[in-house]
């Protein structure tokens, strides 16, 4: 039995829900088609999902066909969950991105293929919805290599289209497919420039190749609703996209990663496993490695209590995925053995806003929910704030609905979201040092000596800490008092923000027995922490979003002095009449207005996208944190 990880992505409402249901019901795996409309969908297994017909959480279900088991991913359309999708292309051996052949290609769908591309994803593109009102094929196959490929080629052809009578006829690869294989493919064009022509077993091959190395894209049509075309798209996944290896038995360690983590009845966590290579049986000691947010690696070591693999095999090997439970639980990004060969590159979010309970006697549970939650996704960055308060980082502010939803339906928490604001960061401008040396009676009160220099940590770091004293100098637990409270000082900088790159030295330590303890300690580093902060100065960041703006012909110059005014650095503008392609970065405390005033400058036909993707400098004369400036984030 070979195994294919499949991921179906796409723009919200293209219908990967509904083509996951039709895969399942088509080959066995359930024995009715669940909908959308009615919520009772096999991967939208959520109350929240259910009522608002949308995916918030990757979801893996299985079909078998032949000696070939395909476990599908399903992932979110909305630009909110974009950390969702992140994870679920680590693991895939494919995706199959999904099309409306009547909204066409949409701004959420040329984001998914340009991440697609730059991993050499091998990818099928599926044209859904043939049978509804307003489908386009042969036009929509031009957007497809204007938008989003010029490397594909269609391989189905429907008849009817835009009706309930349409259908779907193979089109087996020939001279078409053969001349746009050519562009990517040096044994195909040599054959068409030099003679012989390529047979039609020549372009097969080709065909099967160039998809498998994420360089061309055949494109199917059909409909996940009626079923047309649902089979060629099955006979292209089993053909096209080469499956994992195969699982190895032997002394092989398992390498693997942690993609989903769903709670349990009983507050367990579930995770799913992907592995690489290895294998995993019940009752396995395992060590997964785990990234924390200042930067340091640690390790989460636990017997597996409960292994199910999907498909029901009793042992996960290489290829496969499980559902798995260790004591102590895992979180999304834990790493089994190794780090593996495509790794997440979506930007943190950078849409920053507080939570606080509406009844007070709910403060605790509300911060132990929330942190309950960020194990399910790092990327939401819970941490204490004033007043009782817990900060988070999102995407937008649909998450921060589903959010507040899902304290209120699973925890049974009422809780209070402040209006989201953009995040800004400071980095070290430079080194600075700073030291107390003990007795101060009159100055710290404290018994302790402690010597700190601040420097620059590698961009994308986060907190790093480190000794330069004698090993043993300081008992075990004043080493601690102060790594942990140099990383809990840094959460606020010079100018209020985090500081985020950093690398804290301890230079200089001394005590006194029996009077020292950990808390002099902890009273003690954040002054000596602050000195040197303050001589190696800071440079405070504001995120940046990369953005893509297709606009009318004649509005490319208003658009153009608009963007400029916000403060876009341009990196392309390609197209012409009837439309141009405005690519670029702005600050993300402007995306906002940008797309409030895109539409009164384009009679409301532009089409625009957004994502996060680096932070830099803030520039003079422009405001900072605690400005109260609105910030936005998505598409």
């Amino acid at each position: 039995m070979r195994t294919l990880n499949i991921g179906i992505l796409a723009h919200v409402d293209a219908g990967k829900t509904s083509l996951t249901e039709r895969l399942l019901f088509d080959h066995g795996a359930v024995d009715r088609l669940g909908s959308v409309d009615a919520g009772d969908t096999r991967t939208d297994d959520g109350g929240i999902e259910r009522r608002r017909g949308i995916t918030i959480r990757s979801a893996v279900a299985a079909f078998t066909v032949g000696d070939t088991r395909v476990n599908l991913i399903d992932t979110p359309g909305h630009s909110d969950f974009v950390a969702e999708v992140e994870r679920a292309l680590e693991v895939l051996d494919g995706a199959v991105l999904l099309l409306s052949a009547v909204e066409g290609v949409q701004a959420r769908t040329r984001v998914l293929m340009r991440a697609l591309r730059r991993l050499r994803l091998p990818t099928i593109v599926f044209v859904n919805k043939i049978d509804r009102a307003g489908a386009r094929t042969d036009g929509l196959l031009g957007d497809v290599r204007r938008l989003l490929t010029p490397h594909v080629a269609p391989l189905t052809e429907v008849v009817d289209a835009g009706t309930p009578r349409a259908r779907v006829t193979r089109r087996p690869p020939d001279g078409r497919t053969a001349q746009a294989l050519a562009e990517v493919d040096t044994e195909v064009l040599a054959a068409l420039v030099d003679g012989p022509e390529p047979t039609g077993e020549d372009v097969a091959r080709a065909l099967a190749a160039r998809t498998a190395d994420g360089s061309f894209h055949p494109l199917y049509h059909g409909s996940a609703l009626g079923g047309q075309g649902v089979a060629e798209l099955v006979e292209g996944l089993l053909g096209l996209i080469p499956a994992a290896t195969p699982g190895t038995s032997g002394g092989t360690e398992p390498r693997g990663t942690v993609f989903a983590v769903r709670p349990g009845p009983a507050g367990e966590r579930t995770a799913y496993l992907r592995l690489y290579g290895g294998e995993v049986h019940p009752r396995r000691r395992l060590t997964f490695l785990r990234r924390e947010s200042d930067g340091r690696t640690t390790e989460v070591s636990g017997r597996v209590t409960r292994l199910d693999v999907v498909g029901g095999d009793a042992t996960l090997t290489a290829g496969n995925i499980a559902a798995l439970t260790v004591p102590g639980g895992l979180r999304v990004g834990d790493r089994l053995g190794g780090p593996t060969d495509r790794a997440p590159q979506f930007a943190p979010p950078t849409l920053q806003t507080l939570v606080r309970a509406r009844h007070p006697e709910q403060a605790a549970p509300l911060r132990s929910a929330l942190l309950a939650l960020a194990d399910q996704d790092p990327l939401l960055h819970a941490r204490p704030a004033a007043s009782g308060a817990t900060a988070l980082l999102l995407y937008g502010e649909v998450q921060m609905e589903v959010l507040a939803a899902t304290l209120a339906e699973d925890f049974g928490i009422e809780a209070e979201f402040t209006p989201g604001r953009v995040r800004f960061l400071e980095r070290p401008a430079g080194t600075g040092e700073a030291a107390e040396e003990m007795p101060w009676l009159d100055r710290t009160r404290y018994f302790a000596t402690i010597g700190l220099r601040v420097e620059p940590g590698p961009r994308g770091s986060g907190g790093a800490f480190g000794y330069e004293t004698e090993l043993g100098a300081l008992p075990r637990a004043f080493h601690q008092a102060v790594e942990e409270t140099v990383h809990d000082t840094l959460r606020t900088g010079l100018t209020g923000a985090a500081v985020t790159d950093y690398r804290v030295t301890l230079i200089r330590s001394g005590f006194s027995s029996p009077l020292s303890t950990a808390a002099d300690f902890r009273g003690l580093t954040p002054l000596v922490l602050r000195r040197a902060l303050a001589r190696a100065g800071t440079v405070l960041h504001e995120p940046y979003q990369a953005f893509e703006a297709e606009v009318p012909a004649d509005t490319l110059a208003a658009v153009t002095a608009l963007l400029a005014s916000l403060g876009a650095d341009f990196t392309g503008t390609t197209g012409g009449d009837p439309a141009w392609i405005v690519t670029g970065e702005l600050p993300a405390r402007r995306v906002r207005e940008a797309e409030l005033r895109l539409p009164g400058l384009t009679r409301g036909e532009a089409v625009w996208s957004s994502r996060p993707c680096e932070d830099r400098p803030l520039k003079p004369g422009n405001s900072g944190p605690g400005t109260g400036v609105g910030g936005h984030s998505g598409e």
